[in-house]
């Protein structure tokens, strides 16, 4: 076990450090963040010891790209008494869609058939079932509401919520859909 050292490169037991413990001893130091600034004895054993490094110039530096804008998702339903209302029953659920099998791509697409068909019939709530994955962090649960808050599918989609344990759990949706009336589809 190597000794506790103090700034100065001499162990607690008043020897002095090998050129291995005071590497060691410099990689540590160099990793704490500290407000006190270091003693001048430790700054200057440090410069003496550590190899120059060359200072990267601003052409050498490349700016990190800017992240791609995210669609909003769609807000959650606008009056939480739809999702309570069909929480007790007393909101009819008009179809569900289990998503379970589909790719991000197939489930996009048969996502979208399925809303505009559900929205053509006047159904006004309907259940999404996505599955929880694996771990709980599921690929199509978690592209669900970017899917909601997209261009083409946004307009007939009013709101959305996790849906009761009765009906899926947190691996179901309810969609809230817009009336036709309501749409310029």
């Amino acid at each position: 076990m190597a000794a506790i050292t103090r700034p100065g490169g001499v162990s607690k037991k008043q020897r002095d450090l090998t050129t291995d413990e005071k590497k060691l001893w410099r990689r540590v130091a160099a990793s704490v963040k500290t407000r006190r600034p270091l003693p001048a004895e430790v700054e200057e054993a440090e410069e003496k010891l550590a190899p120059k490094r060359a200072v990267p110039t601003a052409a050498s530096k490349a700016p990190a790209p800017a992240p791609a804008p995210r669609a909003k998702p769609a807000p959650p339903p606008q009056h939480r008494g739809n999702e309570k209302r069909v929480r007790r029953g007393k909101l009819e659920i008009g179809a569900s869609f289990d998503l379970h099998g589909h790719t991000q791509e197939s489930g996009r697409a048969v996502l979208e058939r399925f809303l505009r068909a559900a929205h053509r019939r006047g159904d006004r709530t309907v259940i999404v079932i996505t599955g929880v994955g694996r771990g709980g962090v599921g690929v199509l649960r978690r592209c669900l509401p970017e899917w909601l808050a997209e261009r083409d599918i946004r307009p007939l989609v009013s709101g959305y919520a996790p849906a009761h344990r009765a009906h899926g759990g947190s691996g179901a949706f309810y969609v809230f859909l817009k009336r036709p009336s309501e749409t310029s589809d």
